[in-house]
């Protein structure tokens, strides 16, 4: 269709009219996946309306990935409306009945988890229980977590696990093209996050104390919307942000009024070291989302926001638009979980079996020559001559890692990530998995040819 049947084909010729007009067209197939369209000035030129206006419309279309914009060459079209996936979280391939030992997924072990009975219990006893109105966090749930926290906020909200809180203040903070520093490499779901809502990704190089200084310095100088890390138990490298790391990095973001900050603690109790925050520094401009879905149960679902007040009430009115709040029974069980010391026992005792595991695998792998460098967490990263390489081998003997490419912006050393929260602890298997992991890091892809 050349720029003058597509222009006959647009009745309101506004942004919106000419993203709704082009949405029929390509719902319809009249504009079929891969059909090259005019140039932004040509069909301007064609409706008589500024480019930008038709501009506007483009960005429309891409971001609801009905179009594709390939620089010089153009916008071809790519299909009807769609959902992003989080393709980054998403497994790749199926290794079914071949499977033997999972090391891609990096969650927690059931048999060091608390029992619910009791916290369930307690949370049905909720003297609000079945009021409709909502609770943004409960009064037992905010006594127990208060202390607990790096500053103090001026808001909390409880939400429905780390990744949503984290997603709920980023959709609410950013517009898409917005930038967003990040540490570089950094946990896939905040990659795909941040895809999702078409922000611009600035990457932030680290080192073993969190995100390096002169890199956040560099980033800020394009004026991202927000700065996005994790402060402890970092995934996939397993670094914890120290004090005077923090307070390097808040005395930068202090001189950029308008960034934004975002602490995720993925493993809350469950990490071996506290957390230094910017929060301590920074405490009008920080919100912390505490995840406790790996240390007291995936099936609580629950995670805890504290910062800003206007920074959590975008999050909670964006909320209302959903599920409105986090069930009153989840939280005051939470909220029982972290009072009971028996629990509290028993969460400590298994963050010292996770840090037992992940070192037992990574003294294996030194052995064979093959460094790994994580503090702390529930995985490894592990260098490998060639990724695809890497996973080919262990594949091939049914054992899966994630490829490292996953959780970078930038991919100039090739790894995997080896999860190892739920290993064995038979010596023996310990060393078959560190001998078939060193064979595939050593592993080229010219040797498999």
């Amino acid at each position: 269709m050349d720029r003058t049947g597509l222009a006959a084909r647009i009745p309101d010729p506004s942004a919106r009219g000419i993203a709704t007009a082009m949405t029929d067209l390509i719902r319809s197939g009249e504009l079929a996946p891969g059909a090259t369209l005019p140039t932004v000035r040509g069909l301007a030129a064609e409706l008589g309306v500024s480019p930008g206006t038709v501009a506007e419309a483009w960005a429309a279309l891409r971001r609801h990935r009905m179009i594709t914009t390939l620089g010089r060459r153009g916008s071809v079209v790519s299909g009807p409306p769609t959902v992003p996936h989080p393709a980054r979280f998403e497994r790749v391939g199926d290794l079914g009945s071949h499977l033997t030992l999972d090391l891609a997924v990096a969650a927690p072990d059931p048999a060091l988890l608390p029992p619910l009975e009791d916290a369930l219990l307690t949370g049905a006893r909720n003297p609000r229980l079945n009021d409709y109105s909502r609770s943004a966090i409960t009064p037992a749930l905010l006594d127990a977590v208060r202390d607990t926290w790096p500053f103090e906020p001026s808001a909390w909200t409880a939400v429905g696990g780390g990744y949503e809180g984290v997603q709920l203040l980023c959709q609410s903070l950013i517009v898409p093209g917005d930038r967003v520093a990040v540490e570089d490499p950094t946990a896939a779901r905040l990659l795909d996050i941040l895809e999702a809502l078409d922000a611009q990704i600035v990457p932030v190089a680290c080192d073993a104390e969190g995100p390096l200084p002169d890199s956040l310095a560099d980033a800020l100088r394009q004026r991202p919307a927000l700065f996005l890390h994790q402060s402890r138990a970092q995934a996939p490298c397993g670094w914890t942000v120290s004090e005077e790391r923090a307070a390097a990095l808040a005395a930068l973001l202090e001189a950029s009024p308008n960034v934004v900050v975002i602490e995720d603690d993925g493993i809350g109790p469950v990490a071996m070291s506290p957390a230094a925050s910017i929060g301590v520094h920074l405490p009008q401009r920080t919100a912390l989302v505490r995840s406790y879905s790996k240390s007291y149960g995936p099936d609580l679902r629950i995670a805890v926001v504290g910062g800003p007040a206007e920074v959590v009430e975008r999050a909670r009115v964006l909320r209302t638009f959903g599920t409105g709040w986090t069930s009153r029974i989840l939280q005051d069980a939470l909220a029982h979980l972290l009072t009971d010391d028996a629990t509290t026992d028993r969460v400590r005792s298994a963050a010292h079996r996770y840090d037992q595991r992940r070192r037992a695998l990574a003294d294996r792998l030194a052995g064979h020559g093959v460094p790994t460098a994580n503090r702390d967490g529930l995985m490894l990263w592990v260098p490998v001559a060639d990724e695809t390489s890497a996973l080919v081998t262990l594949a091939a003997r049914g054992v899966t890692v994630s490829p490292g490419s996953r959780f970078c912006v930038s991919y100039a050393h090739p790894h995997v990530r080896v999860a190892t929260s739920r290993l064995t602890d038979d010596p023996t298997a310990l060393d078959e998995t560190a001998a078939l992991i060193a064979l595939a890091a050593s592993t080229s892809a010219a040797r498999l040819g």
